[in-house]
This record gives structure tokens, C-alpha cells and sequence, in this order.
């Protein structure tokens, strides 16, 4: 089995509520800018963890769905795939509560629409940073067709 790595980089500068810094993709593939505020009140163009992890989740758990609906031969023209982090900040800090999955498969072939609610979830289940992520937030999955 191949093992592999990826990494990203951030150049922070500045106290946490004033400090800003930029997270770069080790590929090189995104550069993108980081703050306190953006990260827990308006994003103003900015990223945050929160938002990188639910990238993170939703490009993984298309790939999943992609390859399970291969593996029960189906298919779909497109999927649409969404994840939302939920997170709170209170007086102990930020934490992270959940990941929505929401995957609308459009176009889908050889499975009926109840087959792909069931293929969605065995999905979830396969996704790797879902299950790197389970056990830690609860983690929701709304999958329909269109």
C-alpha cells in the first residue's frame, strides 16, 4: 500500500484577534488569507479552519460516493456535494460541533432514488476524513436525486 503525505504551511504574524496569516497548500495549489474574525464573525473574503476542514470533507465524500455508486453500478452525471462545519465560540474557546453532508446526485442511473440514500450512507462510511473526523463531532447526511 502507498503511503503519502500532504501539507500545508501558515505565516502568522500578530496576536490572535488582530494577527492575520496565510495558509498555503504545499502543492501550491491555494494561498489563501487567514484571520480571527473572519474565522468567527463575518469572513470578509477569507478563509478559516472550519472552512478547510468542510473542503476537506466535502471533496472527500464526493470521491466516495463517485467510487461506492461505481462499486453498485450506478452512476450520476453530476454529484452536488456540500459540507458545513458548525462551531461555536464561548467562554471556553471555539468548538467544533458537526459536519452537514448534503449530496444531491443529478442524473443518476442503474440505482432508484431510495438505493441512493442507502448507497450515500454506506459512502459516509467509507470516507476517509468522515471517519477521521467521527467520534471527534457528529457528523449529518442529507442525500437526495434531481
Amino acid at each position: 500500500m502507498a503511503t503519502f503525505e500532504r501539507s500545508a504551511h501558515v505565516d502568522w504574524t500578530g496576536t490572535v484577534k488582530e494577527g492575520r496569516g496565510e495558509v498555503k497548500a504545499g502543492t501550491g495549489a491555494f494561498a489563501l488569507p487567514v484571520t480571527f474574525p473572519a474565522r468567527v464573525e463575518a469572513p470578509g473574503g477569507k478563509t478559516s479552519p472550519e472552512e478547510l476542514i468542510a473542503a476537506a470533507h466535502a471533496a472527500c465524500y464526493a470521491m466516495a460516493l463517485s467510487g461506492t455508486l461505481g462499486r453498485k453500478n450506478g452512476r450520476a452525471k453530476t454529484l452536488h456535494v456540500t459540507a458545513t462545519i458548525s462551531a461555536e465560540f464561548g467562554e471556553d474557546g471555539l468548538k467544533i460541533q458537526s459536519s452537514r453532508l448534503q449530496a444531491v446526485a443529478e442524473g443518476l442511473e442503474g440505482l432508484t432514488a431510495a438505493q441512493f440514500a442507502d448507497v450515500a450512507k454506506e459512502a459516509e462510511g467509507r470516507c476517509p476524513v468522515s471517519n477521521a473526523l467521527r467520534g471527534s463531532l457528529k457528523i449529518e447526511l442529507d442525500a437526495r436525486t434531481k
